[in-house]
């Protein structure tokens, strides 16, 4: 692989902290100002593994259509509707594990290297931002709106920051005149999403088995 190309998956996989597995910014707290909320929107989809992972394999598998910066504003928002219904004491059950699920599917779909139309891309998007959102919510039960609405715009930006970023490295992989099945780099990275989805969704099973330590 060239050096650039090298240097590129290097750059993509950074954006998994091998140590993100938290998920609540505030240590438990939910967050009472707005400057709370905001910092708190930033954090919540960067310290947890399984958010930071979709999010990525939404970059990469938007990287592989005609709108890379507009397909991820559909997950985002299923995302801020998630939070939404979570605060309005809606059930969506089984939550995490769908969450797991979908960190593993999104990996496979990327680690496939194949354009997908927008339809099937955006259902993907915005059924998986629902049940991302809805997991996010849980951070400010019992939030002032204020925080609310600055946690959702914090989490907004840092998800279309990180995931177009993530499709940026993704097209600069792609190298000029390369298929997207041919290009490895893309696909080894879809491929790391595709591990850390089933390591997570692994220890759902096991949670949901009782084994889990």
């Amino acid at each position: 692989m060239p050096f650039r190309n090298r240097f590129a998956v290097t750059a993509l996989l950074s954006l998994i902290p091998t140590a993100a597995f938290a998920h609540h910014p505030g240590g438990g707290m939910a967050p009472q100002s707005m400057a709370d909320g905001l910092l708190s929107g930033l954090a919540h989809p960067v310290i947890g593994l399984d958010h930071l992972a979709f999010i990525i394999g939404v970059g990469l598998l938007a990287a592989l259509t005609a709108h890379r910066f507009a397909a991820p504003l559909l997950f985002i928002g299923a995302t801020v509707a998630g939070t939404l219904l979570h605060l309005m004491a809606f059930d969506l059950p089984a939550a995490e594990f769908v969450v797991a699920l979908s960190v593993a599917g999104i990996g496979i779909l990327a680690l496939s290297g194949r354009s997908y139309g927008m339809l099937a891309i955006g259902s993907l998007f915005a059924v998986a931002g629902l049940f991302h959102g809805y997991a996010y919510g849980e951070a400010v039960v019992g939030s002032e709106s204020g925080a609310v609405v600055a946690y959702l715009i914090g989490f907004a930006a840092i998800q279309y920051v990180v995931a177009v970023s993530a499709g940026f490295i993704a097209v600069r992989l792609l190298g000029s005149g390369l298929a997207a099945r041919e290009n490895f780099g893309l696909r080894v990275s879809g491929g790391v999403v595709a591990g850390a989805g089933a390591m997570i969704l692994g220890e759902q099973l096991l949670a949901i088995a009782g084994l889990a330590g």
